[in-house]
C-alpha cells in the first residue's frame, strides 16, 4: 500500500480516491511494476491519477487516459496519450482499440453509471491481454438510488457481473451449457468494497475435467451426502428437526422446502 499511496500523495495534479483502494491496487497490480505494459484509465479529471500510475508502474509503462473534457488534452505535454470520448458509446471503443491495440490493464474511474460501466466492460474484455485486468471502481453505485444512479436494479454492474459468474461456470461440463466469449476470456472475478476486478486469461479458460486418483478404491467409497441422519440422540435439535433429518429423504420436496426455510434465515442476516 505504501508505494502506490506515496505515488498518489506526490502526484503533481489533483485526484481523489477512496482510502481502501490503495491496498487493493497493490494486491492486483504489483506484478506489473517496472514492466513494459499498457494501462488505460477512464475518467482522468485533472490528471492526478495518470501521474500516480506512471510513478507506480515505472518509466516502461504506456499510460493512456480517456476523458470527456477536451481540456485534458493538455496532459499530452507530459507524455500521456489522451482520447476524448464517451465510454458508454461502443463505437468509441471500437475506434479506440483499432488504434491502440490490446492493453494490459483497464481501470474504469469514469461516470460510474450502469450503462457506462457495463459498456466499458463488454466492449473491452476481448482486447485485454492474457493475465491482464479490468478494474471497475466505485461499484457501490450499483446500490445507490441517489445522484441519478437509480439502483439497486436488474441493470446494475453488480447484477451484470453475477450473470458472468454463471458464464464462468459453463467451463464445468456438468452444466451442459455452451461456453461463450465471456467463458473463454474471463478467468475469474474478484469483489472488494467498491471495486470489482475481472481477471483475463484465455489460456486458463478451458473446459474442466474431473480427475480421480486411486481408482482401484472407487468401489469402496461410500457417498453420505444424501443419506438420512439419525439426530434423535441430540438434545440440541427439536423434534421437528429430528423428524425431517432422520425420516425424510434429502432429495424429497419436503426436505428441499425445509432447506429453503433455513437458507432464508441466513439471507435475513445479510439484510440487517
Amino acid at each position: 500500500m505504501k508505494k502506490i499511496f506515496n505515488s498518489f500523495k506526490t502526484s503533481k495534479r489533483y485526484s481523489i480516491k477512496w482510502n481502501n483502494y490503495f491496498e487493493i491496487y497493490e494486491k492486483l497490480l504489483s506484478k506489473f511494476k517496472n514492466k513494459k505494459i499498457t494501462i488505460v484509465e477512464v475518467g482522468v479529471g485533472d490528471g492526478g491519477s495518470l501521474y500516480m500510475w506512471k510513478s507506480f508502474f515505472g518509466k516502461k509503462s504506456r499510460v493512456i487516459g480517456i476523458e470527456l473534457n477536451p481540456d485534458s488534452k493538455k496532459l499530452k505535454n507530459d507524455g500521456f496519450e489522451i482520447f476524448i470520448g464517451d465510454q458508454s458509446d461502443k463505437e468509441f471503443w471500437r475506434k479506440f482499440y483499432k488504434q491502440v491495440g490490446k492493453i494490459d490493464v483497464l481501470i474504469d474511474d469514469g461516470g460510474h453509471t450502469n450503462i457506462q460501466q457495463i459498456t466499458t466492460l463488454v466492449e473491452s474484455f476481448k482486447f485485454i491481454k492474457d493475465d491482464g485486468l479490468i478494474i471497475i471502481e466505485d461499484t457501490h453505485t450499483s446500490f445507490m438510488k441517489k445522484k441519478g444512479f437509480g439502483n439497486p436494479s436488474n441493470y446494475s454492474l453488480i447484477n451484470f457481473s453475477s450473470s458472468l459468474i454463471e458464464n464462468i461456470h459453463r467451463r464445468n461440463p456438468n452444466l451442459l451449457k455452451k461456453m461463450n466469449d465471456f467463458s473463454k476470456k474471463i478467468y475469474s472475478i474478484e469483489y472488494f468494497d467498491s471495486i470489482v476486478a475481472f481477471k483475463i486469461n484465455s489460456k486458463l479458460c478451458k473446459k474442466t475435467k474431473n480427475l480421480e486418483n486411486n481408482t482401484l478404491l472407487r468401489n469402496f467409497f461410500i457417498d453420505f451426502r444424501n443419506k438420512r441422519i439419525d439426530n434423535n440422540s441430540s438434545k440440541k435439535n427439536n423434534l421437528f428437526n429430528n423428524l425431517i433429518k432422520s425420516k425424510i429423504s434429502k432429495r424429497s420436496i419436503p426436505y428441499k422446502l425445509y432447506e429453503k426455510l433455513i437458507i432464508k434465515k441466513y439471507y435475513k442476516l445479510t439484510k440487517k
